[in-house]
């Protein structure tokens, strides 16, 4: 199985940081968070892995190159300009099989062998592990029901979503649905292939999973690592 790993945005959200480095190469523990996904994709049995990249794409290839310290075969595919999270795939050749993309600064102990294991019995065109996130309002909350009328009010609630974690398994007919050098991004994608009535399928996962989006999610995820490292690496 090859996968593909979204490695070309700036992480504004993480600067001055990534000013100078790009945000997959920001270390987690005593390498990179990048490598940390790399290495759960062997674990997986991958053996191909396709990085999309731009934002300062040279240090990536100088730290990566062909994969050989991994154990992986990488290659590199160069954005002109930005794509999206769903336009890189359609400069990607060979993607004939099922394939597996990542975002390329998700920290989680999520096992991608049941994922796959998963996604090949629902025979889904598409699987999105998700994540139940809570979030909570430290305001009291108004709701109306016409004419400035107050119909409920509600202190400090709390509201549980179904978020996307950043890794889905694809089958090669997704790519029809993706036009050539245009941008997209996932969610438009997934609804164009709902809208299709093609198979789409969650992956509940409801173990360790963090995304370095954020500075204070960044700081907690190094923070997480060493505790969760056997779990996460397999080590």
């Amino acid at each position: 199985m090859k996968a593909v790993i979204l490695a070309g945005g700036k992480g504004t959200r993480l600067a001055p940081y990534t000013k100078i480095l790009p945000k997959p190469l920001m270390p987690v523990g005593d390498m990179p968070i990048l490598e940390i996904i790399l290495r759960q994709m062997k674990r997986a049995g991958i053996k191909e892995v396709i990085l999309t990249v731009g934002h300062l794409s040279h240090l990536m290839q100088a730290f990566f190159q062909g994969g050989q310290r991994i154990g992986l075969k990488i290659s590199y595919s160069f954005e002109e300009f930005p794509l999206g999270t769903a336009g890189p795939l359609s400069l990607i050749e060979g993607l004939d099989e099922t394939f597996m993309v990542a975002n390329g600064d998700v920290l989680t102990t999520l096992d991608l062998r049941d994922m796959i294991a998963a996604h090949q019995q629902n025979e889904a065109v598409a699987t999105i592990a998700t994540h139940t996130r809570r979030v909570k309002v430290d305001l009291g909350v108004i709701q109306y029901d016409g004419d400035d009328r107050i119909a409920h009010y509600i202190e400090k609630p709390i509201y549980d979503y179904n978020v996307s974690m950043g890794i889905y398994l694809f089958e090669p007919k997704v790519l029809e649905y993706i036009p050539c050098n245009q941008y997209l991004d996932f969610p438009d994608l997934v609804l164009r292939l709902i809208e299709a009535g093609e198979r789409v399928k969650g992956y509940s996962y409801d173990g360790y999973w963090q995304d370095l989006g954020r500075e204070d999610d960044y700081e907690q995820a190094v923070q997480d690592f060493e505790s969760l490292r056997e779990q996460i690496l397999g080590d």
